[in-house]
């Protein structure tokens, strides 16, 4: 009788001890899982951040772009009148002198 009480405690710690690796594989696992969601969360905020940064960025270089192409057409019109100025006065000027 004793060696089989003495086969079932055996057994029993066997049991017990399988059970508490199985629970420490298993804390590990969840730890390693949540280790691995926490890093790519961070990595999907980081691009997020990032993104908008180039959004920013492209959104003040667009107006700076439209600035510039707005100041380009008024000094292309401005030289425009000018030119349409002088031809003028030397119309007027041709005008006034006589024929030699």
């Amino acid at each position: 009788m004793r060696d089989q009480e003495k086969q079932s405690l055996k057994e029993a710690k066997r049991v017990e001890k399988r059970a508490a690796e199985e629970a420490r594989r298993l804390a590990k696992e969840q730890a390693r899982k949540e280790a691995y969601l926490a890093k790519e969360q961070a990595i999907e905020e980081a691009q997020k951040e990032s993104e908008t940064r180039r959004s920013e960025k492209r959104a003040a270089e667009e107006i700076d772009e439209i600035a510039k192409d707005q100041a380009r057409r008024e000094a292309y019109l401005a030289r425009e009148k000018a030119i349409a100025k002088a031809q003028e006065a030397k119309k007027l000027k041709a005008k006034k002198q006589p024929p030699e």
